[in-house]
């Protein structure tokens, strides 16, 4: 029943190429941002997870 409701539908078979499509420009545009992107960004925000911790941990003491 539903590869009949599917066949029915006109030019359904462009939807798997253009869903492959967006899939593959994203994935290439993080590759080049993530090879492209300075270092010193990167090192900053590896970072700050630790940094808001110790700034939890500070502000938890002055309450």
């Amino acid at each position: 029943m539903q590869k009949e409701i599917l066949r029915s539908i006109e030019n359904i078979e462009i939807y798997p190429i253009i869903s492959l499509l967006i899939f593959v420009i994203f994935f290439v545009s993080m590759f080049w941002w993530v090879i492209r992107a300075d270092k010193g960004y990167i090192d900053k925000m590896k970072e700050m997870p630790l940094k808001d911790e110790l700034q939890k941990d500070k502000s938890y003491e002055n309450v």
